[in-house]
């Protein structure tokens, strides 16, 4: 299973929580972001999304349908991101948009078996997979980007 973790970009402050849109440095993040995605996503990849306004509009720019999974909201816990994103045994891949510190928290989970502070750029990426080497699971990092490498 391919699980792409993308932290919704820059946001506009000031605003009820959920409904904080995207500011114009924040639509310019998604849609490089975007474009590098559908570069690199493999087809019927299943797209969840936090409620909030800013994730749905970073979600937005793919062009792609996308759920909105209410277990994403900010605040969440990172088991449900991982229950929700059917980790690890859900066939093909899965892109989760959502927030900090719940996308650093699934990560560090997966990459050290335990919540680190780990943490996400705005608008960038981490890609991670699942093996077995000699009856071992192990989490891959595939990729990790930011809008501004792009």
């Amino acid at each position: 299973m391919d699980l792409i973790l993308w932290r919704h970009a820059d946001a506009q402050d000031g605003e009820q929580d959920l409904a904080r849109p995207l500011t114009n440095k924040g639509r310019k993040q998604a849609e490089r972001m975007a474009a590098w995605l559908l570069a690199h996503l493999p087809k019927h990849t299943r797209i969840l999304a936090s409620p909030a306004k800013r994730t749905r509009e970073t979600a937005a720019a793919l062009g792609l349908d996308y759920v909105v999974e209410a277990n994403l909201a900010p605040g969440a816990a990172a088991a449900h991101l991982l229950a929700a994103a059917g980790w690890p045994d859900a066939r093909g891949a899965v892109l989760v948009v959502g927030h900090q510190p719940t996308l650093g928290e699934a990560a560090s989970q997966l990459l050290f078996g335990e919540t680190r502070a780990l943490s996400i750029k705005k608008g960038g990426v981490i890609w991670l997979t699942n093996r077995v080497r000699g009856e071992m699971p192990q989490t891959v990092i595939k990729a990790a980007m930011t809008a501004e490498m792009l």
